[in-house]
């Protein structure tokens, strides 16, 4: 089963019922009553679970699978185990969305958290922990030694807080387990559901995030930064990662460690970012995208491709920096 305690999960369903759910087809009606547990991410999805593939860039990994079924269009049935049960649907991802809302139905809003209360009222439950003015706590939730929370921060239910933190004021923390040493400062909002939205042709349907953030040991994040919940895995910044001023970090975005991103940056769903990587202020940088370790991003550059380790990037779209200072002089500049 996941790990997931946000969301609860309302399976098992049978491979009859999912199939039912995103209108697809299965090569036999032998495996209909066979039970599943929970809808996972490609990478993490074993026995008894059920994931998605969209894309044969992903072939690699999706052919040392261990899923028991897996959503897919029929270009790419050979890309996975033979003994993975392949669900045949016409639009991937909007199959994959409806399946995940089928297992966590109230996971597609940001609802209203019922269990919360004023830190007034439980304060004796947390050993060394500092509440400024109007703080909220929900239900569950776990706040380690010597953290601080500022007035008027909310934090929603069964979030985790380690020890040594400092979280601002008008926080906003839902969905997400922070690591120690880990320093919010105000107006920040994290764990939201992500901007995702699969069209339709009657309307647009929005996609469950049932992910979490997790950000770990050593993360400093900047005033006013938003940091959305995975769709269907975690978005993760990595250790002693800083975090400027006014920046937006998508769904399933993974940071790793020891990187700087600078004000204004905003990095779009599904990219993954290596080590000790620099990105410069008002930098965007596209979805599913892999940016490599070492690498350097300058300021207001935009970024449609990967970017292999150790490679120093600036303009738009995004080019060698020397490319770049060399075009800049021959225009004059």
């Amino acid at each position: 089963m996941s790990n997931n305690f946000f969301f609860k999960n309302k399976g098992p369903f049978s491979i009859k019922k999912i199939i039912e759910t995103c209108g697809g087809k299965a090569p036999s009606e032998v495996f209909s009553n066979i039970k599943i547990q929970d809808i996972i991410d490609l990478f993490r999805a074993k026995e008894n679970e059920i994931t998605f593939l969209n894309s044969i860039k992903y072939k690699e990994k999706s052919l040392k699978s261990k899923a028991t079924a897996c959503i897919t269009n029929k270009n790419l049935t050979k890309c996975l185990p033979e003994n993975c049960i392949k669900i045949i649907v016409d639009n991937v991802l909007l199959s994959a969305a409806k399946v995940s809302k089928l297992f966590y139905p109230e996971s597609d809003f940001d609802h209203l958290d019922q269990t919360l209360i004023s830190s007034e009222q439980i304060k004796d439950k947390y050993i060394n922990v500092k509440f400024g003015k109007n703080v909220l706590i929900g239900d569950n939730v776990q706040i380690g030694r010597n953290t601080v929370i500022g007035n008027n921060s909310t934090i929603e239910h069964d979030v985790r807080i380690g020890e040594n933190c400092s979280i601002g004021s008008f926080v906003v923390i839902k969905n997400s387990v922070l690591e120690n040493e880990v320093h919010i400062k105000d107006g920040v909002k994290i764990g939201s559901k992500g901007f995702g939205f699969i069209p339709d042709k009657s309307k647009n349907f929005r996609i469950p995030h049932i992910g979490k953030v997790l950000l770990m040991k050593g993360v400093e994040i900047g005033s006013g930064t938003t940091i959305d919940r995975g769709s269907i895995s975690d978005t993760i910044l990595g250790e002693n990662t800083f975090v400027d001023n006014l920046v937006q970090i998508g769904h399933n975005v993974k940071v790793g460690n020891n990187c700087m991103i600078v004000s204004q940056v905003g990095i779009s769903g599904s990219t993954v970012i290596g080590d000790n990587v620099v990105i410069g202020g008002q930098a965007g940088i596209s979805g599913h995208l892999k940016i490599g370790n070492n690498v350097k991003i300058g300021g207001n550059s935009g970024v449609i491709k990967d970017i292999p380790d150790n490679k120093k990037v600036m303009g738009y779209p995004s080019m060698d920096f020397k490319k770049f200072v060399k075009n800049w002089r021959s225009n004059g500049q």
